[in-house]
């Protein structure tokens, strides 16, 4: 595994402190910013490119404090995703669960939920940026995306106060719309 930045949690939480909206900067029918993240479920390194050309992915970025502190909107999302995976699995898509913590923070957080799913750490948060996720409070906010074989934007869902998380049934609607 390639080693990530490790940066204290007071340091994170700092870098995410002032408020970030969510902002629609992907569109529809376009190809997505690539990137190449820690699996910590898998001990590997995952780069989003090498899914193209060859099935759907939903992305979903949560929002995880601290290993074993989850924010509450997400915890429930989270613990959905885990239990619709091999639902997902099934359709032929991968589903990559993308966090912000560290990976020793990460692997704690596999072992506390039993994932199966990939869940991938960046640290830094660039791929968050380059999401438009937005952030709040000390951490990334959630966000979700449907990504077609070619790597194209088909479905996207960035947090809101009356719909913090897209839920598996409509990520999965969205995936057997392709």
């Amino acid at each position: 595994m390639t080693a990530a930045p490790s940066l204290a949690p007071w340091q994170i939480w700092r870098k995410y402190l002032l408020p970030r909206p969510a902002r629609l900067g992907l569109a529809l029918g376009v190809g997505v910013p690539d990137f190449a993240l820690v699996d910590v479920t898998h001990g590997r390194t995952v780069r989003l490119a090498n899914w193209r050309g060859k099935q759907p992915v939903v992305l979903a970025f949560t929002r995880i404090f601290a290993e074993g502190v989850y924010c509450p909107f997400c915890y429930p999302h989270i613990m959905a995703m885990n239990a619709a995976y091999q639902r997902f699995r099934d359709t032929g898509t991968e589903v990559l669960m993308i966090t912000s913590l560290n990976p020793r923070q990460g692997r704690a957080v596999v072992e506390d939920l039993h994932l199966p799913l990939p869940l991938l750490c960046d640290p830094v948060g660039q791929s968050f940026q380059n999401y438009h996720t937005g952030q709040a409070l000390g951490a990334p906010l959630p966000a979700q995306f449907v990504l077609d074989a070619q790597g194209q934007l088909r479905y996207g869902h960035w947090f809101s106060f009356l719909h913090h998380n897209a839920d598996p049934e409509a990520l999965l609607a969205a995936v057997e719309a392709l």
